[in-house]
């Protein structure tokens, strides 16, 4: 039988995963079954006990459940123990481990697909939960003059502020206190746009020559975070499909020990979605 593999979140019935995952197996010649796996809220724990009962080998875990994730490994890595977040489970001998390939993904995005230097730059953070967490630490690796994180719930922002501000020059707000403030980038890492609803934020975040990232993806790069940034003069704006391809391919690495080439699905997928 395949080696079987899931996403795992809520919602997860739009997520391009299995697809994405298909084309890596056909281009590494690997026998995989990779499904969606929509738990609720409430259930994370049970569904993935189901899953490894049936004999899951691993799971992609996305909203809203990267930090239990990360509770429910016997062992995590370094990079997913420091972000206390965890978005790829591997299943072996009945015991769960966790990493966390989401700054990576992020970063070969921004940098190989967008071609885009970070060294130097004023980044907005919206939100403060798992993919927040998972991506702070590689933004201050590459340079980042200053990370301010934005959130509803100031106190969470206000956590990762004194986790990671050890690292580099991290500062916590409220939405409601971005008034005046410009940044180079914008990277929307809340859930709001699957709802159809944009944070709360200024136009003014946007400074000129802005890039606007939104992690969540959709038909024709078309979120409603994105259309505010362009609407408030953002140079360019773009979805997360390239972030997802790109961390799934983490994922599939860590899986089955192969590296599959990200650009012909990552274009594919772009074709599609036009």
């Amino acid at each position: 039988m395949p080696d079987r593999y899931a996403v795992i979140g809520n919602p997860v019935a739009h997520s391009k995963s299995p697809q994405i995952h298909a084309e890596f197996a056909r281009q590494t010649g690997q026998e995989i079954v990779y499904v969606r796996l929509p738990a609720p809220r409430s259930a994370f724990r049970a569904e993935l006990a189901r899953f490894i009962a049936h004999g899951g080998r691993g799971l992609n875990v996305t909203v809203p459940f990267k930090q239990e994730a990360a509770a429910a490994c016997q062992a995590v890595s370094e990079r997913a123990k420091f972000a206390q977040a965890v978005n790829t489970l591997t299943v072996a001998d009945g015991a769960v481990s966790g990493e966390n390939t989401d700054g990576a993904g992020l970063l070969r995005d921004l940098e190989q697909n967008l071609q885009l230097r970070l060294n130097g730059r004023r980044i907005l953070l919206l939100g403060a939960g798992g993919a927040a967490r998972g991506v702070i630490m590689p933004l201050i690796a590459r340079g980042a003059r200053l990370i301010v994180i934005a959130n509803r719930d100031l106190a969470k922002a206000r956590a990762l502020q004194e986790r990671f501000g050890l690292f580099g020059n991290v500062r916590a707000r409220g939405y409601d206190e971005l008034n005046g403030m410009g940044f180079e980038l914008v990277i929307n890492s809340t859930s709001a746009s699957l709802q159809g609803l944009v944070p709360p934020i200024p136009g003014s975040v946007f400074a000129p020559e802005c890039v606007a990232y939104d992690m969540v993806y959709a038909p024709g790069g078309n979120t409603p975070f994105l259309d505010k940034a362009r609407d408030c003069g953002a140079a360019i704006a773009i979805d997360g499909l390239g972030m997802l391809v790109e961390q799934a391919a983490e994922s599939f690495h860590i899986w089955r020990g192969v590296r599959p080439d990200t650009r012909p699905v990552l274009a594919m997928l772009r074709a599609s979605a036009a």
